[in-house]
């Protein structure tokens, strides 16, 4: 992924392929490369992939919300000089697409969301991590997984600094209530953008039936299940995710012909 990563102003993202954009939004403890898959694959494929550097630890505090990242990534998108995008987001990025979505409907074609918050946020507000207990880091991470084994000692490491730096945990706290009070759903009824929500069945994190919930409040969705999954499907199911997404891009016309 490095060789197409860019830096141009305050903006900092991976870039590649060449046709409709499909922009990325990743997690809280999410890096660009847990889409290495997706963009491998549809870069190749008719479309451009671009997947913007969240400013999630970065921002000033009054600014770490899901709405201030929405708007972060309708100024990208604009800066990009592109008109209107397909947003894919997992997680809390599944979260600020929605939020984008809803504030700036004229900017998306189509919208992919995966275990995305906005409906139910126990995930990242109870029984935060105790500073400093590596076991129960691995555990926390392990349970995004079905298979506890794609928890590498990579990536938890990387939650186990975040948690042990008193910023990043202070910012994650403050995005945590801001998941809570920007709930989506009195919104969803409202927009109308062609969704597709590909779901773990095995999701501990955001559990299935909040899918279910997304679908039914969203008008123009399309609910795709992976058996054996768990919170983060593109990382867990690549294969299947990537094909679930093609399927829903050719049946929704988005794709390229």
């Amino acid at each position: 992924m490095e060789k197409n990563h860019k830096k141009e102003g305050r903006y900092s993202y991976y870039e590649a392929g060449e046709g409709t954009p499909i922009v990325i939004l990743h997690g809280l403890m999410g890096g660009l490369s847990n889409f290495d898959a997706v963009a491998n694959y549809f870069s190749t494929r008719g479309y451009k992939i671009i997947i913007p550097d969240l400013p999630i630890y970065t921002q000033n505090i009054l600014k770490t919300n899901v709405k201030s990242f929405a708007k972060y990534v309708k100024d990208f998108i604009t800066f990009k000089g592109l008109e209107r995008v397909i947003l894919l987001g997992n997680s809390l990025g599944g979260h600020i697409a929605l939020y984008h979505t809803k504030m700036y409907p004229e900017k998306v074609a189509g919208l992919v969301i995966t275990g995305s918050s906005g409906l139910y946020e126990s995930a990242m507000g109870d029984s935060y991590p105790k500073r400093g207990d590596y076991e129960y880091i691995k555990k926390k991470a392990e349970d995004v997984f079905y298979d506890p084994k794609v928890a590498t000692k990579e990536l938890i490491d990387e939650v186990y600094e975040s948690i042990n730096d008193r910023i990043k945990l202070i910012k994650t706290l403050t995005i945590a209530k801001s998941a809570i009070r920007h709930n989506m759903a009195k919104d969803l009824p409202k927009m109308h953008v062609q969704t597709c929500i590909i779901w773990g069945k095995d999701d501990k994190v955001t559990p299935p039936d909040v899918a279910e919930e997304f679908n039914k409040l969203l008008p123009n969705s399309t609910l795709y299940w992976i058996d054996k999954c768990g919170h983060a499907a593109m990382m867990e199911h690549p294969d299947e995710f990537n094909r679930l997404l093609e399927e829903w891009l050719t049946h929704t016309h988005l794709a390229i012909h």
